[in-house]
């Protein structure tokens, strides 16, 4: 592909697409500590961002690698977003049910966080053989690309996230471990399909 606005174009709807799980895990964030500080918003959409922007970047190395492994490990991919998500997912809920109205929120750890990004972002790995063709440094630039836009977009999914949690508070826990269920099922519906 050459530079051009296209190139741009197809870089940042790349982002738009990839971001959408990562959006919807950073809004559970969001929900499960309504309290979260600044720092820690922009850690969460950072840790989504880079997440979302390897994960091309490394497909697009298996590529023009060692593609025959790839496709093998290829099928194992919806499942292991399906086992991440729903686990993570699951203690959330059950955390959620258990808390009273006083108990305070858990915080999100990162450990927790660095799950929820490989989750989500482990399907982005196939659009490196969408990529393929770009040179070095063209998939660098688009991977670059792709950070930014699921940064932003995780960003406004925290932020949203917390501005609901904290008018529904103990209820905000329960929904935000539904989110991850029902997102480590999409990841897996549509993997298998």
């Amino acid at each position: 592909m050459n530079w051009g606005i296209m190139f741009f174009v197809n870089s940042v709807l790349f982002g738009l697409g990839l971001s959408m799980d990562a959006f919807s895990i950073s809004l559970a964030n969001g929900l499960n500590e309504p309290l979260m500080k600044k720092k820690k918003m922009t850690a969460v959409a950072g840790i989504f961002g880079v997440a979302q922007g390897l994960m091309p970047m490394l497909g697009w190395i298996c590529v023009h690698t060692i593609v025959k492994y790839f496709s093998a490990f290829e099928k194992f991919i919806p499942w292991i977003a399906l086992v991440l998500l729903s686990f993570i997912g699951i203690k959330m809920l059950v955390e959620g049910l258990k808390q009273s109205e006083e108990v305070e929120k858990k915080p999100v750890t990162y450990k927790a966080l660095l799950f929820e990004a490989v989750a989500t972002s482990i399907d982005a790995l196939s659009v490196g053989f969408t990529i393929a063709e770009y040179k070095l440094l063209q998939a660098v630039v688009c991977a670059v690309i792709i950070m930014a836009v699921t940064f932003f977009i995780c960003l406004v999914g925290v932020h949203l996230g917390k501005k609901v949690g904290t008018k529904f508070s103990g209820r905000a826990t329960v929904f935000g471990g539904l989110i991850l269920i029902l997102v480590g099922i999409e990841i897996f519906i549509t993997g298998i399909i």
